[in-house]
């Protein structure tokens, strides 16, 4: 998808804003989207889309509860100035409602999530509204669960039941699985067959190409000083080759000399035995 630019019609001091808000009453926001890192992975996924969270919702001005603020909003085609310059996602202006909302649950808010705030997202057009539940249904009225948009009325997405603490449905909105796995929110791509990567897992990743670093270098030495044996074993057993053909040569040498020698002597002898012949006249 590609991100539309709107055009500011005010002047930047006719330019109606959020007021200030007070903190949220809870930090599980905190603990499942940020600490974990799960919407920077979302926002990287998603480069044309706004991904964002403790930011105001409003179909127009504020007026009074007619504003919520989701933990983890989406939303394709807006503008993301205007929502800087708003301080806060304005349905008018923007031109269309958020794509995509998911509220974690908390011991303060959890009846809420799914009882007034559906009610509200769905007459404000989101198009799809998630709950997420890390104890697992204790605080909304399930662990995991999703609502589409359809002809100005939320439908409830299938949720599939993994195995024991894995649960996800699939947003059409994002094109990506909503997990629910042992009590941590995490989003699974269909097309790369992968989860997208959690602040953890990059850690461990990181840790991991150490690990396998230290483990390179380990085998390289033990490769050159295996190589430095075979070389060292290699000269030595030349050195022996070398003193052994010295040996032979020496010995063939010394052979020859005897050889020459034995020679040397029968040529003596027979020249003695001839003389005797000849003084005996024979």
């Amino acid at each position: 998808m590609t991100s539309r630019t709107t055009t500011l019609t005010q002047g930047a001091g006719k330019l109606e804003r959020f007021p200030d808000f007070p903190p949220r009453d809870d930090m599980q926001n905190w603990f499942y989207i940020h600490e974990s890192a799960v919407g920077s992975a979302l926002a990287i996924h998603l480069p044309n889309a706004i991904v964002v969270s403790e930011v105001p919702v409003t179909p127009s001005r504020p007026r009074g509860d007619d504003v919520r603020i989701p933990d983890l909003l989406v939303s394709f085609d807006s503008d993301l100035a205007l929502l800087r310059g708003q301080n806060g996602y304005v349905i008018d202006s923007q031109g269309k409602a958020p794509d995509f909302v998911l509220e974690v649950a908390s011991p303060t808010t959890g009846e809420v999530d799914y009882t007034d705030k559906r009610e509200v997202y769905e007459r404000f057009g989101v198009g799809e509204y998630w709950r997420f539940d890390p104890s697992g249904g204790e605080y909304h009225d399930a662990a995991l669960a999703g609502d589409l948009l359809v002809d100005g009325v939320y439908e409830p997405i299938a949720i599939e039941v993994l195995g024991e603490g894995r649960l996800r449905g699939y947003s059409e909105a994002l094109g990506l699985y909503v997990c629910w796995e042992d009590g941590t929110l995490r989003f699974f791509d269909p097309g790369t067959e992968s989860y997208l990567r959690s602040h953890g897992e990059d850690i461990g990743r990181a840790g991991d190409a150490e690990v396998r670093a230290e483990e390179e270098r380990a085998a390289r030495m033990a490769a050159e000083a295996r190589a430095q044996e075979e070389a060292a074993a290699r000269g030595t057993a030349e050195a022996r080759a070398e003193e052994e053909e010295a040996a032979r040569l020496a010995a063939e040498a010394r052979a020859e000399e005897a050889r020459a020698a034995r020679l040397a002597a029968e040529s003596r002898l027979a020249e003695f035995e001839a003389e005797l012949r000849r003084l005996r006249g024979e």
